[in-house]
């Protein structure tokens, strides 16, 4: 999407997909570590506390299957962030990136659409589960698809762009697939030689609407025509979060996991 095109920014068109009914009040959802082998310099934590908004359009009202599959994922790969930068799109409660945060990343931006209600619960639950003295965490509202300045100048002096983006259940919002790879392609790092691990994406989903899953795919044909070399890397069953929605349970009820890097 150009930067010059003129376009609205209203959530009407940036979510065009129908939104489900709001949930009447704020929630709490608690996910709990599973067992760790003590390899890990961060492994003084057993959960994490996460605030739900009441009711939203944009989706935050939920803590999302792929969010928890994410959060266990991310526990288990350190490798992957452990002293180095991590970018969060459409973090929700934030629960992938404050599992990185406390893992040892070095550097945590959250971010989500520039919605009061959505930015300040970000900040309550990075509040509440980050100690104060570590202050690498940050939360920023911000539209897909937009300049990513203001992203880049959260890394401060001593980076230039990220070691690893998050994306979790945001691949059905279809009409946001090219925004979300411009912002991706223009916020990831390029692998250093000193590197042990490349820069990447990773994206989990669940197919929630099974008849549409091959929209939701369009996601990964977009990402290859742009350059991008995709794997699937997880699969994990869950109990479907909506039993009464109509289509497939098995496929309601799996969360994938891809990791995606730039072909340069």
């Amino acid at each position: 999407m150009s930067d010059t095109e003129e376009i609205d920014l209203g959530l009407d068109s940036v979510f065009t997909e129908q939104p489900r009914p709001p949930s009447p009040e704020p929630t709490t959802s608690i996910y709990k570590r599973e067992n760790r082998d003590g390899t890990s310099d961060h492994n003084d934590w057993s959960e994490i506390t996460i605030r739900l908004v009441g009711s939203h359009p944009l989706w935050g009202h939920y803590l999302w299957n792929a969010s928890r599959a994410f959060a266990s994922y991310l526990d288990a790969h350190p490798d992957l962030y452990l002293g180095r930068t991590v970018l969060e799109l459409g973090a929700g409660g934030g629960l992938p990136g404050i599992v990185a945060a406390k893992n040892g990343a070095r550097t945590v931006v959250l971010t989500d659409y520039p919605d009061r209600t959505l930015l300040e619960n970000l900040d309550f639950n990075v509040n509440a589960n980050v100690p104060p003295h570590e202050s690498h965490v940050q939360v920023k509202g911000y539209i897909w698809g937009k300049p990513v300045q203001p992203l880049l100048e959260a890394l401060g002096p001593n980076a230039s762009r990220y070691n690893l983006i998050i994306m979790s259940d945001l691949i059905f919002n279809h009409s946001q697939h090219d925004a979300l790879l411009s912002t991706c392609e223009e916020t990831l790092s390029v692998r250093e030689r000193s590197e042990r691990a490349e820069p990447c994406l990773l994206v989990f989903y669940t197919h929630h609407r099974p008849h549409l899953a091959h929209r939701d795919m369009g996601f990964f044909s977009k990402a290859q025509e742009r350059g991008w070399t995709c794997e699937e890397i997880l699969t994990q069953k869950f109990p479907p979060m909506f039993p009464e929605d109509p289509g497939e349970e098995e496929v309601r009820a799996t969360v994938h996991g891809w990791r995606l890097t730039r072909r340069l």
